[in-house]
C-alpha cells in the first residue's frame, strides 16, 4: 500500500479513487500490488488519513538520511522557502478574531447586567441550581413558567459565551482566524484568487529545506507569515537528521530578531536577506531624513545628529521578550526646515526614534553575509532550487490544494509529495549523469 500510494504522488495522481482507478488498470501499478487484490478508494483514504501518519514522516527522512549516505546531500547550506496552499475547508467557513471578540464582550456585558456575574464558571454554577428548582416543560400546549424563560434565556448566553471562548481557544495567541470545516486552516491571501478581488482563503503555510534540489525537510504551520516558521522547522529537521546544516539560506521573509539570536547560538551562518535590502538602495530611501539609516550615529555621545545637525539623544529604552528598544529624541525641532519631511509626529513634538540596537547589528552581519561572492551565489542557488521546487510541485506535479482537513492530515499528504519528488528527482538525476552534484550551475553571461 505505502508502494503505491508514494508511487502515485510522484505521478502526480493524489485522489483515492484515481489511484484505485490506476492499480485496475495501469500495468506499472499492478506490478507493484505483486498480484493482490485492488484496494478500494476508501482503503486508500483511510491509509492517508490515520493508519501510515507516523510512519510516512519517519520513512520521509529514513531516505533523506539515505540520499546523504549516498552522496546526493550535504549540510553545508540549506535553502528554505514557504508557500501557501489552500485547505479542502469551505472558502466562506471564516470565524474572525475581532469579531469573537467584540460578540464576547457584549455577551459578557449583558450577563453582568441581568447577574452581576462576571465569570463564566459563576453563571455554570448558578444555572446548574436554578435549573433544580424549575419544572420544565416543552412541546405544542405546554406553558413555560416565567421562570424558566429566564433561565432559558440566560442559558443561551452562556452557550454563546462557551462557543467564543471556544473560538479563541482554537484561535491561540497568533492567528486571527480559522476554518469552520478545518480548525488547523487559517485564512490567507493566496496568488490563486479565483474570485480576483484579493479574497482571502482557508490555507496552510507549507515550508521546505531543498539541499542539492532534494527536498530534505518539510513541514506546515498555521502561521500567515514566514518568520515564526524558520525555529520550529530548523529544530525538527535537526532532530530528524541527527545534524545541523552550517548555513540558512532564506528571503526576506524569516528576518527577525529572535531568528538571528537562534542562528548565532546554534552555529549556524545567517544568509537571510534583509527587508529593507533592496529598498535602501533607491533614490526615494535616501531622501527619507527621518530615518535612523540617514543619520549620522555617535557612538561615544550614543546619539544620533539630524540633517539639520541637531542631536537625538537617548532618552529611555524599553524592553519587550528579551528585546531593547533604544528611544531617541530631540533637542529641539523649532524652526527646523526639514519638520515636514522628518518628522510625522504634532506641532510641538520633537521627533523621536526608536531603534533596536541589537537588531541592526545581527542584520548588518546578514547583510554583509549576503553580499559578499558566496552569498550571491547561495542566494541565487536558492532562488534556483527551493523556489524552483515549489514551481515543480504545483505546476508538473499540480499539487495546488489538499484534499484532507486538520494538519496531521496535511502532513501526511506532503510527507508523500515530498517522497515522491526526490525519487523523482533522484532518477532524473541518475539519468541525466548529474550524480551528487550539489550547487546549481549559473551560466556566465
Amino acid at each position: 500500500m505505502f508502494k503505491v500510494m508514494a508511487y502515485g504522488y510522484e505521478c502526480g495522481i493524489y485522489s483515492s479513487r484515481k489511484l484505485e482507478e490506476a492499480c485496475r488498470y495501469r500495468i506499472d501499478f499492478m506490478w507493484l500490488l505483486e498480484d493482490e487484490p485492488v484496494p478500494d478508494h476508501t482503503t486508500f483514504a483511510r491509509f492517508r488519513t490515520g493508519r501510515c501518519a507516523e510512519a510516512v514522516e519517519d520513512l520521509f527522512y529514513q531516505y533523506v538520511r539515505l540520499l546523504e549516505k549516498q552522496g546526493e546531500t550535504d549540510h553545508k547550506a540549506v535553502f528554505i522557502d514557504g508557500t501557501k496552499l489552500e485547505s479542502r475547508a469551505g472558502r466562506y467557513t471564516f470565524c474572525w478574531r475581532k469579531s469573537v471578540e467584540k460578540q464576547l464582550e457584549k455577551v459578557k456585558a449583558e450577563v453582568y447586567c441581568l447577574t452581576g456575574l462576571k465569570k463564566l464558571g459563576g453563571l455554570q454554577r448558578r444555572l446548574a441550581r436554578e435549573a433544580k428548582g424549575i419544572v420544565f416543560v416543552h412541546g405544542s400546549g405546554k406553558r413555560k413558567s416565567d421562570a424558566q424563560r429566564e433561565w432559558e434565556a440566560l442559558d443561551g448566553l452562556r452557550q454563546r459565551w462557551e462557543q467564543y471562548e471556544e473560538s479563541l481557544a482554537i484561535m491561540g495567541g497568533s492567528r486571527n482566524s480559522y476554518s469552520k470545516t478545518d480548525h488547523d486552516a487559517t485564512f490567507m491571501r493566496m496568488k490563486e484568487d479565483h474570485m480576483r478581488n484579493g479574497q482571502l482563503k482557508p490555507a496552510y503555510n507549507v515550508q521546505i529545506g531543498v539541499n542539492s534540489e532534494y527536498i530534505t525537510g518539510i513541514d506546515v504551520f498555521s502561521n500567515q507569515t514566514d518568520y515564526g516558521t524558520l525555529q520550529p522547522f530548523l529544530k525538527t529537521m535537526e532532530r530528524k537528521q541527527h545534524r545541523k546544516y552550517e548555513k540558512i539560506v532564506a528571503d526576506a521573509g524569516y528576518e527577525s530578531v529572535g531568528n538571528y539570536l537562534y542562528l548565532e547560538r546554534h552555529g549556524m551562518g545567517s544568509y537571510i536577506k534583509p527587508q529593507n535590502h533592496e529598498v535602501k538602495q533607491t533614490a526615494k530611501f535616501k531622501r527619507q531624513l527621518g530615518r535612523a539609516e540617514n543619520m549620522r550615529y555617535s557612538a561615544e555621545g550614543d546619539y544620533y545628529v539630524c540633517a539639520q545637525g541637531r542631536k537625538l539623544k537617548l532618552y529611555r529604552e524599553s524592553e519587550k521578550d528579551g528585546i531593547v528598544t533604544s528611544h531617541y529624541r530631540c533637542e529641539s525641532c523649532v524652526g527646523c526646515p526639514c519638520r515636514a519631511q522628518c518628522c510625522k509626529a504634532k506641532d510641538g513634538l520633537p521627533k523621536e526614534l526608536q531603534v533596536r540596537k541589537q537588531f541592526e547589528q545581527y542584520r548588518a552581519i546578514s547583510e554583509a553575509n549576503v553580499t559578499t561572492d558566496e552569498g550571491i551565489y547561495l542566494r541565487l542557488c536558492r532562488s534556483i532550487q527551493a523556489e524552483g521546487t515549489f514551481a515543480l510541485l504545483k505546476t508538473d506535479f499540480g499539487f495546488r490544494r489538499f484534499l484532507t482537513t486538520g494538519k496531521a492530515n496535511v502532513r501526511t499528504e506532503l510527507f508523500f509529495l515530498a517522497l515522491g519528488f526526490n525519487l523523482k528527482k533522484r532518477w532524473m538525476k541518475q539519468e541525466n549523469g548529474r550524480l551528487q552534484s550539489h550547487m546549481s550551475v549559473c551560466k556566465s553571461a
